[in-house]
C-alpha cells in the first residue's frame, strides 16, 4: 500500500470521494473561465490565440503530478504575459515581429530557461527568494502592470489603431484615433463587458466571459459584422499541441542573444516565485494545509519546461484563477486536471467555432482583468498604515506604465532589496523601562532620556553585522552621553540579537572599552544559548563576567536595583 501511495502526487494524497462532484464541477466552471481569459492573454504576450489555451494543458498537468498545493492554478499568467512581451520588445531583436513564429519561439526559449531557473532555485532551496518582493512593491507593480494591460485592450474595443513607442505615445495615438471608432465594434465590447459585469453582480456562479464568447460568436456570425468592419479573430489552429524544441530560431540565433533572453527569464523567474508562492501560502493557510513551496518550484519548473515544449510560453500560478476554484468549492488538484482536459478537447475539435468571434471581445475580457489588477483598495490600505512604502509602490507603478514592465520589474526588485538593507541597518531600536508592576516598558532611544537613575537598558531589533553595528555603538554612546544622570550600568536587551558577525564583534570591544574608561557596568539579558556561544568565541562574555549575564531582563534591572542599595 506505501508502495501505491508514493505513486500518488502530494496534491492529491488523502483524497476523498465526497469531494469528486465538487472538484468536476469546479474544474468544469474554471475551464469556462479559463478558455476566454488565456486566449485573451495572448493578446498579451502577441502569440497565436491557440497557445493561450496551450498553457493549461500539459502545464496544468505536470503541475498536477509534481507540485505539493492543492488548490494553485498555472497557466498564463497577465503579469508575466505583460513582462514577456515587454522584454521582447524592447530587445527589438532583429528580423522578429511581435505573433511571428520567430517571436513564438523566443517565448518558448524562455519558458525553458524560467524552468531551468526554477529548477537551480529548488536545488539550493531559494524559495525564500519570492519573499524579496515585497508585498507593498508587488502591489504597485501588478498596478502598474494592469494600467497596461487594460490601455493596451481600449483600441481593439474601439477598433482603432495601436500605437507605437513609449506607453504614453500609444496613449495619445488612441486618443487622437477616436473621431474613427467603429461602432459595431464598440458595441461587441460594450456588450462583452455588459455580460461579464451582470453575471458577476447578478449570477456570480454564472461564468460571464464564455457566455459573451458563445453569444458574440453567434450575433457575429448571423449579422456578418466583420463587413461591417469588426476585426474577427480568425481562422485558429486546432489539433493536438505541438511536442517538440521551439521551431523558427537556431542556436546561433539563442546563443546572439542570450543576454537579452537570460533578462527576461530572470524578471519572469522572480514574478512567479513571488506570486505564486503568495498565492499557495494564503489559500494553504486558510483552509489549514501545509505548503511546501520548494515542492511546488519543482511543479512550476517541470509547468514551463512543458510550456516550453509544448508551443506556448512562460506560466505562473495563477491568483485570479486560483481564487475561482476555492470560490466554486474545488478541494484538489483534480478539478485543475478536469479544466486541462475539458480544454484539450477544445483544442482538439472546437477551434473552427472561434473564427467568427470578434477581437473586440477578447480586448473586453483582458481590459476587466487589467482592471482587477490595479489594486486600488491595497494601495489604500498601504498610504494609511506605511506612507513611505506608499510613495515606493506608486513610484514602482508609475516606472511601470512609463517606462516598461521589464523596467519596473527591475526597480522592484532593486526597491525591496533596499528596503530590507535598510531595515537591517536602521532597524527599531528602544529605551527600555521598567513599569511600577515590574513589565517591561519601551519608549524611543532619545538622548536625555534614560530607564532609570543611573541605568540605560536598550534593545535593537535586528541582529548586529558590518551593516550596522557602528550605528549601534554610535545610539548607545548618544544615550550614554545625553544621560541626565552619571550612567552606572547598561543592559542591553539582547531577545533580538539573533547573531554577532566579525564586524560586530569588534565594534561590541570597542563599546566595551568605552565604558571601562567611564566605569560603566555591562550587562546582557535576555541572551539565548546560540548568541552566548557566538560572545563567547569572541571573548565578549570574560570581559562582561557571568554574573553580569541575565536569561531575562527582570533578573538584570533587580540585581541593578540591588547593587544600588547601600551595604548594611
Amino acid at each position: 500500500m506505501s508502495i501505491v501511495k508514493s505513486f500518488v502526487p502530494v496534491s492529491l494524497r488523502g483524497y476523498q470521494r465526497s469531494w469528486l462532484t465538487g472538484d468536476l464541477i469546479a474544474g468544469a466552471t474554471l475551464a469556462a473561465v479559463a478558455i476566454p481569459e488565456t486566449m485573451g492573454y495572448t493578446s498579451i504576450a502577441q502569440t497565436p490565440i491557440v497557445t493561450g489555451l496551450y498553457t493549461v494543458i500539459f502545464p496544468t498537468m505536470l503541475f498536477v503530478l509534481l507540485g505539493s498545493s492543492r488548490l494553485l492554478v498555472v497557466g498564463a499568467d497577465s503579469a508575466t504575459a505583460a513582462l514577456l512581451a515587454a522584454g521582447l520588445g524592447a530587445a527589438a531583436i532583429s528580423g522578429v515581429t511581435p505573433g511571428s513564429q520567430q517571436w513564438l519561439a523566443y517565448c518558448s526559449v524562455i519558458a525553458l530557461m524560467c524552468g531551468g531557473l526554477l529548477i537551480i532555485a529548488r536545488v539550493f532551496r531559494l524559495g525564500f527568494l519570492g519573499d524579496f518582493l515585497s508585498a507593498s512593491v508587488l502591489v504597485g507593480f501588478l498596478t502598474g502592470v494592469g494600467v497596461q494591460v487594460f490601455s493596451g485592450q481600449i483600441p481593439d474595443m474601439l477598433g482603432v489603431p495601436k500605437g507605437s513607442g513609449t506607453w504614453i505615445e500609444q496613449q495619445w495615438t488612441m486618443i487622437t484615433s477616436i473621431p474613427d471608432l467603429n461602432w459595431p465594434t464598440f458595441a461587441f465590447a460594450l456588450g462583452t463587458l455588459a455580460i461579464i459585469l451582470g453575471c458577476k453582480r447578478f449570477v456570480p456562479k454564472v461564468p460571464g466571459a464564455i457566455v459573451a464568447v458563445i453569444l458574440s460568436i453567434i450575433i457575429s456570425a448571423a449579422v456578418d459584422a466583420e463587413a461591417d468592419g469588426v476585426a474577427m479573430v480568425g481562422a485558429v489552429q486546432g489539433g493536438f499541441p505541438p511536442i517538440g524544441l521551439p521551431e523558427g530560431i537556431s542556436m546561433s540565433d539563442i546563443a546572439d542573444n542570450m543576454a537579452t533572453l537570460t533578462a527576461i527569464a530572470f524578471s519572469c523567474f522572480v514574478l512567479i516565485i513571488a506570486q505564486s508562492a503568495a498565492t499557495s501560502r494564503s489559500f494553504a493557510m486558510k483552509h489549514g494545509q501545509p505548503v511546501d513551496i520548494n515542492r511546488d518550484i519543482v511543479g512550476l519548473s517541470a509547468s514551463n519546461f512543458a510550456a516550453g515544449l509544448s508551443g506556448t510560453f512562460v506560466v505562473n500560478g495563477s491568483p485570479t484563477k486560483t481564487q475561482i476554484l476555492d470560490e466554486q468549492k474545488g478541494r484538489t488538484q483534480l478539478a485543475n486536471l478536469t479544466m486541462s482536459l475539458i480544454v484539450l478537447l477544445v483544442v482538439l475539435f472546437f477551434t473552427g467555432l472561434l473564427a467568427d468571434m470578434p477581437k473586440a471581445v477578447l480586448g473586453a475580457i483582458v481590459f476587466l482583468i487589467g482592471v482587477d489588477l490595479v489594486d486600488i483598495k491595497g494601495l489604500r490600505l498601504i498610504a494609511a498604515v506605511r506612507k513611505g512604502e506608499f510613495v515606493i509602490a506608486v513610484i514602482t507603478a508609475i516606472v511601470v506604465c512609463a517606462v516598461g514592465v521589464e523596467q519596473g520589474i527591475i526597480l522592484a526588485i532593486v526597491v525591496s532589496i533596499l528596503y530590507i538593507i535598510k531595515r537591517q541597518y536602521t532597524p527599531n531600536d528602544y529605551l527600555v523601562g521598567v513599569s511600577k508592576d515590574g513589565e517591561p516598558t519601551y519608549l524611543p532611544p532619545t538622548p536625555g532620556t534614560q530607564s532609570a537613575p543611573g541605568l540605560i537598558i536598550f534593545r535593537y531589533d535586528s541582529e548586529l553585522f558590518y551593516a550596522n553595528a557602528n550605528r549601534f555603538v554610535d545610539d548607545v554612546e548618544a544615550l550614554i552621553g545625553a544621560a541626565p544622570d552619571p550612567v552606572e550600568w547598561l543592559i542591553l536587551d539582547a531577545s533580538s540579537l539573533d547573531d554577532v558577525d566579525y564586524s560586530a564583534g569588534k565594534a561590541l570591544q570597542g563599546l566595551l572599552d568605552y565604558l571601562e574608561a567611564r566605569s560603566i557596568t555591562p550587562v546582557l539579558a535576555r541572551v539565548d544559548t546560540s548568541l552566548l556561544a557566538t560572545l563567547q568565541k569572541y571573548g565578549i562574555d570574560k570581559r562582561i563576567g557571568t554574573d553580569h549575564i541575565f536569561g531575562n531582563l527582570i533578573d538584570a534591572y533587580n540585581a541593578f536595583e540591588a547593587r544600588a542599595q547601600p551595604k548594611a
